[in-house]
């Protein structure tokens, strides 16, 4: 699987949380609701983008913030606006008070806000969950990633502001598609900048030799793979393929596997429907057993106890901000 897909293949299959926001000053929301990346579009007016730590970021119209959790972070007409709302885990929306806030801000299809036709009007979308076989790319980005407009952008921002406001069968996936367009689209420019860093085996996928090895593993796990059998198939020697994986990939070809594999099984356990069985033969082990021994050597929990502890988060859907006043 490619990097920047397993990083978005996960919050995609479970739909992503799309939002248009309508603001008049004053205004300030305190994101709390730990999701792994939300991606913000100012569409009109500005916002400012307070972290937990460093610098308030000025976000103009055209311009993207990629927020990181799952640290809290504050939006706002102003660095100096108390705020006033708190946006907790599953996109609950409060007030400082704890009252809820969906209703009373409903504005219309995915949109939400203080005001009918505010000053600033901003595209939101939330990521409430990230696939373990991306989780060292995203931890690669920066807290907050601010990047400037681009005109090459400027289609992709318009359709999705566009879209997100019909209320047409299939809409959610169309959406959701949008989303990862534009995100992918971010955050391929960003990692090929030089002040980002992002994990050595996303470095090493430029590599000639090392980078068919990253995709053999990558992209069929359940292959019995040994180092002869990578070795033979890309015509060089075992002593030169583990030497040069390990020095640009920071571990062994097969630690890498092993490592991979375990991280898939993480989030196909997610699935209810899975049973260990069908995972494990998924991701390359030849009986649940196996799976389970690797699981608690490398992890310290068997992956029934993983499993347990995904308790699913109740959530406030777009539809909802919008049901009590019609489409």
């Amino acid at each position: 699987m490619d990097a920047l897909a397993a990083l978005l293949d996960g919050p995609r299959a479970r739909g992503a949380f799309l939002l248009r926001s309508v603001m008049n000053p004053p205004w300030s929301m305190r994101i709390q609701d730990r999701a792994p990346l939300t991606l913000a579009v100012v569409a009109r007016g500005h916002a400012w983008i307070v972290p937990e730590t460093g610098p308030p970021v000025l976000v103009k119209p055209g311009e993207v913030a990629l927020a990181r959790g799952p640290r809290p972070y504050t939006v706002a007409d102003s660095p100096d606006t108390p705020p006033q709302i708190l946006i907790n885990p599953g996109q609950i929306c409060t007030s400082l008070d704890g009252d809820d806030l969906v209703e009373s801000m409903a504005q219309g299809v995915r949109t939400w806000g203080n005001a009918p036709d505010g000053q600033t009007v901003m595209l939101t979308g939330t990521y409430e969950t990230a696939t373990e076989t991306a989780q060292d790319l995203l931890n690669a980005l920066p807290p907050l990633l601010h990047l400037p407009s681009d005109p090459a952008r400027a289609p992709l921002v318009s359709l999705l502001a566009e879209e997100m406001t019909r209320d047409s069968p299939g809409q959610a996936a169309v959406l959701d598609r949008l989303l990862d367009l534009l995100t992918i689209t971010l955050l391929r420019t960003w990692l090929t900048r030089p002040e980002a860093h992002p994990p050595a085996w996303y470095q090493a996928q430029s590599d000639p030799l090392i980078g068919q090895v990253l995709r053999l593993l990558h992209h069929n796990p359940s292959h019995p793979w040994t180092l002869d059998l990578l070795a033979r198939r890309l015509g060089v020697s075992r002593s030169t393929l583990a030497r040069h994986f390990t020095a640009l990939v920071g571990e062994p070809p097969m630690a890498h596997l092993t490592r991979w594999r375990l991280s898939l099984a993480a989030d196909l356990l997610q699935d209810p429907s899975l049973t260990l069985e069908t995972i494990a033969q998924r991701v390359g082990y030849a009986t649940p057993y196996a799976l389970s021994t690797a699981f608690k050597r490398t992890r310290g929990l068997t992956p029934a106890q993983h499993r347990a502890r995904l308790t699913p988060v109740s959530r406030t859907t777009p539809e909802t901000l919008y049901a009590t006043v019609g489409t």
